[in-house]
C-alpha cells in the first residue's frame, strides 16, 4: 500500500472543503428549523381563523340600526338661500 501524504496545498483545500461543508450543514439545519417554525405558526394561525369563523357563525352581528331621516326645517331653507 502506497503511503500518500498530502502536500501543503492539498491539506489547505481539504480543510477549506471541510469548513465549507460545515457551513452548509449549519445553514441547512437553520433552514429546516425556520421551515418547521413557519409551518407551526401557519397551523396555529389557520386554527385560530377557523375558530373565529365558527364563533362568528354562532353569534352573528346584530343588524344595523335603521337610519333616521332628518326633516328639513325652515332654517335649513334660509341657509341655502344666502
Amino acid at each position: 500500500m502506497a503511503n500518500k501524504s498530502l502536500s501543503g496545498t492539498d491539506k489547505y483545500f481539504t480543510a477549506t472543503q471541510q469548513r465549507e461543508q460545515t457551513v452548509r450543514d449549519i445553514i441547512e439545519k437553520e433552514r429546516a428549523a425556520t421551515e418547521a417554525k413557519s409551518a407551526r405558526l401557519k397551523a396555529l394561525r389557520l386554527a385560530e381563523e377557523a375558530e373565529d369563523r365558527a364563533e362568528a357563525e354562532r353569534y352573528p352581528p346584530p343588524p344595523p340600526a335603521p337610519k333616521k331621516k332628518t326633516r328639513k326645517t325652515a332654517a335649513d331653507h334660509t341657509d341655502q338661500l344666502s
